[in-house]
């Protein structure tokens, strides 16, 4: 009954396809990702371009991915077991194995990072995990956010009952992904043209994958979740889609690019000074160059213009480390975070100076947890619908490594008093200290106390 009032309420204008309906969805928000896009590449200048000197200074990538490598910077999934009985903590350290081995097979350190640069520009991310019959394993990936609609209840924004996919195929590709999901070949009308559009549409019971406006296939949800995690860079209340970082820092990186042009052309004018001549009424070969004899009239005067002259390059200077320091400020990334430390400054007050850093690192990596948390479960959910192995409870726990860079005796020592206290346990403090298997690592620690190594 849910599912058919779903379908009543998907409806369009006189039942309109799903895929014709997609093209008049989300017009600001895809168009919001083009222009991050375009930002992000250093297209900053609003105005058509002109003869004059347009310099771009493409802070608005560096800050990205300066704030990305600062996110990622090294976490891990822990599961907690249930009790302590025996077999429960040999559930645990099993399922632990198998998210390291899918993040292995799917290279996840590298797709994490790209994907955080990603939600980063545009203002959302997205994975998807699936199980490839090919390989017989877990497949993630990272779809583009500009394919892909979401549909939610509308006083909760985090249910949502309906995902599309829109992507784009060439024909071999098609021929090669889509044939087998009915085991026969494309229809004759469709094996035209050299790209197709396929949209894959997505509910808790159903599956419907659409290829060039026309229904493909249509089938029960083999996994019975959606198997795409949408999540945002930084949400606003209330909000679904999330904000990108460059929002913020885009008036100050056009008006620095202005700034720093202006005072470029300043400069190169004065290097080649302009000749003013007074009371001439025609001038030949005025020549601006060491030695050069000018001959004037009476009541001539001729002298160069310096526009160097009354600090004026000082006045320009100091608005654009105005410009500057706005422009840190918004993006909450200090100088301090690009290697500047004039002060000398360590320990707890080198973190205070980047404490606008690290509570922005801090914002993102609540939403980023919920997100790996979603994630790791829907790849034991698969894995347990393939294997008919038990992994639930599907609960695992994101550890996060330290921001800044540490003293590592200086950690080994905090942690080691903390297992002593009873506060952390020995697999937590392994994973603040980046061991990939504390498990592993501990009976291999215990064999050779056992030989007496």
């Amino acid at each position: 009954m849910i599912e058919s009032l779903q379908r009543a309420l998907s409806r369009g204008p006189a039942d309109v396809p799903l895929p014709q309906q997609l093209a008049r969805l989300d017009a600001s928000r895809l168009r919001a990702y083009r222009e991050n896009l375009d930002f992000y590449h250093g297209q900053q200048w609003l105005e058509p371009r002109r003869r004059e000197r347009r310099i771009t200074f493409n802070y608005a990538k560096t800050i990205v991915e300066k704030t990305a490598s600062y996110v990622i910077s090294g976490f891990s999934s822990l599961v907690d077991p249930v009790d302590g009985s025996p077999e429960e903590l040999e559930r645990a350290r099993r399922v632990e194995r198998i998210l390291r081995e899918a993040q292995d097979a799917n290279n996840l350190d590298q797709l994490d990072f790209d994907n955080e640069i990603d939600c980063s520009v545009l203002g959302d991310a997205a994975y998807k995990v699936t199980w490839d019959a090919r390989e017989e394993r877990v497949r993630v990936s990272a779809p583009d956010v500009q394919g892909l609609y979401a549909w939610w209840l509308g006083d909760d924004p985090g249910r949502v009952w309906r995902v599309a996919s829109r992507y784009t195929l060439s024909r071999e590709e098609a021929e090669a992904f889509l044939a087998p999901l009915t085991e026969a070949p494309l229809p004759a009308e469709r094996q035209g043209g050299a790209e197709h559009t396929v949209v894959e549409v997505w509910t808790d019971g159903e599956f419907q994958l659409w290829l060039d406006g026309v229904l493909f296939l249509e089938q029960a949800n083999p996994y019975g979740f959606i198997p795409f995690v949408i999540y945002p860079n930084l949400r606003e209340p209330k909000q679904f889609w999330g904000v990108s970082d460059l929002e913020v820092v885009k008036e100050p990186l056009r008006e620095l690019n202005r700034a720093v042009s202006q005072l470029s052309m300043i400069l190169e004018m004065s290097g080649n000074p302009i000749a003013v001549l007074e009371n001439v009424t025609e001038a030949r070969d005025i020549a601006v160059q060491p030695g050069a004899v000018w001959e004037l009239p009476e009541k001539a005067r001729a002298y160069l213009l310096d526009l160097l002259q009354g600090g004026g390059v000082g006045l320009h200077v100091e608005y654009v480390n105005v410009v500057m320091r706005a422009l840190h400020d918004l993006a909450e990334v200090p100088r301090s975070a690009f290697g500047e430390n004039r002060q000398a400054l360590s320990g707890v007050a080198l973190q205070m100076e980047l404490d606008p850093l690290l509570k922005k690192v801090q914002r993102k990596r609540l939403i980023r947890s919920a997100a790996l948390r979603r994630r790791n479960e829907m790849i034991l959910r698969i894995l347990e619908q393939q294997t008919g192995e038990r992994l639930s409870p599907y609960r695992t726990r994101i550890v996060w490594g330290p921001v800044l860079p540490q003293d590592r005796s200086r950690l080994v020592e905090d942690e080691t008093r903390l297992v002593a206290a009873g506060i952390h346990s020995r697999r937590t403090a392994a994973g603040l200290l980046d061991v990939a298997d504390p498990d592993a690592e501990w009976e291999r620690w215990r064999e050779e106390e056992g030989r007496g190594e």
